[in-house]
């Protein structure tokens, strides 16, 4: 055995949270991880097994043998199985729901058979469900004989002959309860719950909205098919805002994390913005030529140039980021729009203000201290400059703000909205609002 592993207590290791001990083992290598791992008992092993990526993942069940790959799959909860198995290659997959028993096979099928993006994909089939014409003492047998397989045990789910779904209980109003009283006392008819085709998205605002720990899912028809709980949905939503984040930064969405995705993955998603990005720069030095006349004339006006459109694109990409992120929390909808547009020019109005006051002061300051002399039109120069900025700064503000409505409009993701997209647009427009200021205040003086 090799030191590490002798030194490496597993006695002691065992006693430690699975998240933990997923930690330590992955600082190992190959060889060594493998061995650690099979000295795990069995239900251990199963639980360890999903804390570690999805790299360590694959290479553990193509290492271990089929009777422990078989034990550790059939021990798992089939929403963290069915968690696994989409993310592994369609061969892998084949290959590890053959090792199920006939019942934990037809539950994996099962749960893969549900749309990709759907809440189906992650509930677990294990719960506790009772007929509403039992009694509680009945109830609580039930709850013995099946409880230590099922998920959770907040709520107990009462069904009808067909399996519809008619009420959930918590578990402790039944505890609570007289034995000899009938479940249908305790009911009161009024449930929340899931179905099926749900997307995840959607279900993720219906945990925010009734703060709920754990969910029943649903068929079209209303027959209960499983549960989703709040550590499932956390993931997803960790998942979800991980997405838009890179998004709002500029590039295409990671499947993997960073440390597992390959080079040429990552710099393939990232040069394609980064590509449009790039050409949409070119459209400034386009409209500098344009302009090339008033900059060979006012040579000063040049100086100015990073300043102005630097405060257009910060003052869109702070908007951008408030309205992306309000819109993600269902803060805002479409139709506040006109609401966001009313209040983000006023904002834009008063920072250009601020920006513009600030702007000027700066000129007729640095003339009058002596630090640059920007020539007898100082003062014209810096109103040029103040006027420039509050309206490159509103445009800005007014660009971030009403982009994401635009996607979300067209059905498109409003993440998509970057903070680089929208300062690309405000630079090229910027320069725009920049020189017609400069050329209509300056005109017969410098220009």
């Amino acid at each position: 055995m090799s030191p590490i592993l002798e030194n490496l207590d597993l006695k002691d290791l065992k006693n430690n949270h699975p998240s933990d001990i997923a930690e330590v083992l992955s600082e190992l290598n190959e060889k060594e991880r493998v061995l650690a791992f099979l000295l795990l008992p069995g239900e251990l092993k199963s639980e360890v097994f999903t804390y570690f990526n999805y790299s360590t993942q694959e290479e553990l069940l193509k290492k271990l043998g089929s009777t422990d790959t078989a034990e550790m799959l059939e021990n798992m909860a089939p929403d963290d199985r069915t968690e696994i198995f989409e993310n592994f290659p369609d061969l892998l997959i084949k290959e590890s729901i053959n090792l199920l028993s006939p019942e934990e096979k037809s539950v994996a099928l099962n749960l893969l058979g549900y749309p990709e993006k759907s809440i189906a994909r992650l509930m677990t089939p294990y719960y506790i469900q009772c007929k509403k014409g039992w009694t509680i003492k009945q109830a609580l047998e039930n709850i013995k004989r099946y409880g230590k397989k099922a998920e959770t045990l907040n709520h107990v789910y009462v069904v009808d002959k067909e399996n519809k779904l008619i009420d959930d209980i918590r578990i402790g109003k039944l505890l609570m309860a007289n034995e000899d009283e009938t479940i249908e006392s305790l009911m009161d008819y009024q449930f929340l719950s899931l179905t099926t085709t749900m997307s995840r998205d959607e279900a993720i605002e219906q945990f925010n909205k009734y703060d709920r720990a754990v969910m029943p899912v649903v068929s079209e028809k209303g027959v209960l098919v499983g549960i989703v709980t709040f550590d499932d949905i956390f993931d997803e939503i960790e998942r979800r805002d991980t997405e838009d984040i890179q998004k709002f930064g500029g590039l295409e969405a990671l499947e993997l994390s960073y440390t597992e995705t390959p080079l040429l993955t990552l710099v393939r998603k990232r040069a394609s913005v980064l590509l449009i990005l790039f050409l949409g720069e070119m459209l400034t030095a386009s409209a500098m030529g344009y302009f090339e006349e008033e900059i060979a004339t006012a040579v000063v006006l040049a100086l100015f140039i990073p300043l102005i459109i630097s405060s257009g694109g910060n003052s869109g990409s702070q908007a951008a980021t408030l309205i992306v992120r309000a819109m993600a929390i269902k803060e805002l909808g479409l139709r506040d729009w006109w609401y966001v547009m009313r209040k983000e020019v006023l904002s834009g109005v008063m920072l250009g203000l601020i920006l513009g006051a600030v702007g000027f002061l700066r000129i007729i300051v640095w003339q009058q201290a002596g630090f640059y002399d920007y020539g007898e039109y100082a003062f014209l120069i810096g109103l040029t400059v103040g006027f420039s900025l509050i309206g490159i700064v509103l445009w800005g503000t007014l660009s971030g703000s009403m982009i994401p409505f635009l996607l979300q409009k067209l059905g498109l993701d409003p993440a998509t909205s970057s903070a680089p997209f929208v300062a690309t647009l405000v630079d090229v427009t910027g320069l725009i609002i920049y020189f017609t200021i400069a050329a209509s205040m300056l005109s017969g003086t410098l220009l």
